[in-house]
Formats: C-alpha cells, sequence, structure tokens
C-alpha cells in the first residue's frame, strides 16, 4: 500500500492536484501545525494532532490530495520544519493561501510540499472540490465553478518539488557533477 505521503508527492507532480479544501482563516501558527506536545515522537503520531486546535476532525477525516486552503500570514510562528512535515504525512497535496510566513514557505517547498500565493484564496469554502495546477498558478473551484489566479511555482522549485524536496535535489544535481 502507497503511504499517504508517496501519493501527495505523486499528486503534487501531476498536472492537476484534485482534492477536497481544507479552510482554515489568518495567522495560522506552526504550533497548531504540529503542537509542541507530540514534537517528541514520530512524525506519524505529531501528524494525528495536526491542526486540531481549529478543526478536532482534520487529521481523522483529510484524504491524501486533500487541499489546505489558509488566509494571511498562513504558517506564522517558529521555524518548526515538522509544520510542512504533518502536512505531507497527512497525504495533503498542497497549501493555497492568501499569503505565507517565509520560513513556513521555505520549509514546504524545501519538504516538497507545494504553497502557492492565491490572493482570492478567503473566497474558498471549506469542502469544495478544487483542482489545482500548481506551474500554471491556477485553482480551479470545482464546486463553485470559479478559478482563481494563484502566483505559479517558478520552474526551479518545480523540479525541486519533483525530486521529493531540497536534500534529493541536491544529490541528483551534486550527484551528476560526480
Amino acid at each position: 500500500m502507497t503511504s499517504p505521503a508517496a501519493l501527495a508527492a505523486e499528486n503534487a507532480l501531476a498536472a492537476t492536484a484534485t482534492g477536497r479544501a481544507w479552510v482554515f482563516g489568518d495567522n495560522v501558527d506552526t504550533d497548531v501545525l504540529a503542537p509542541g506536545l507530540y514534537m517528541k515522537g514520530p512524525v506519524s503520531e505529531l501528524a494525528k494532532h495536526c491542526l486540531e486546535a481549529l478543526d478536532p476532525r482534520f487529521a481523522r477525516e483529510a484524504r491524501p490530495g486533500d487541499i489546505v486552503v489558509g488566509g494571511s500570514n498562513f504558517g506564522m510562528g517558529s521555524s518548526r520544519e515538522q509544520a510542512a512535515m504533518a502536512l505531507k504525512a497527512l497525504g495533503i497535496a498542497a497549501v493555497v493561501a492568501k499569503s505565507f510566513a517565509r520560513i513556513f514557505y521555505r520549509n514546504a517547498m524545501n519538504l516538497a510540499l507545494p504553497v502557492l500565493v492565491c490572493p482570492e484564496a478567503g473566497a474558498i469554502a471549506a469542502g469544495d472540490r478544487l483542482a489545482l495546477h500548481a506551474a500554471e498558478g491556477r485553482l480551479d473551484d470545482l464546486t463553485q465553478g470559479r478559478v482563481f489566479a494563484c502566483e505559479p511555482i517558478p520552474p526551479h522549485l518545480l523540479a525541486m518539488i519533483a525530486d521529493g524536496g531540497l536534500l534529493p535535489h541536491l544529490a541528483k544535481k551534486l550527484g551528476a557533477r560526480a
């Protein structure tokens, strides 16, 4: 059986990632993405508590391919890379938000979790069926019949995501030179 994280990676690299929207507001903190109480355990255990302070159903009901939608300043707070790890462990295909905290944005991309800035993310409703075209910077809300413009992920970051994140990408690039 393929793990949720592997399915999420495959979905992120596909032409379109399709899933259900999990909608959260502004200033979602890394402390609710990766609660400190569970930081010493494995990521699989931490993921079971991801966002439970905002929606106790999230970790239990999220499915591979689902997309997290946030407001402004998503991923603010500490520099926990486990915040992105927990989302990936649940199979989340991408995070779309009005804006991101810089360190969360970098951590997510480094871990091959696509994150896209979408100024109109607030118009998406929880449970809407979404189709994300990361390279094009387009998010289709299939439930509402609307199309939202996002900032496309640059080709060099798409290549890094395709390679599985920063470390595998560097290993591939540096290995090719050896």
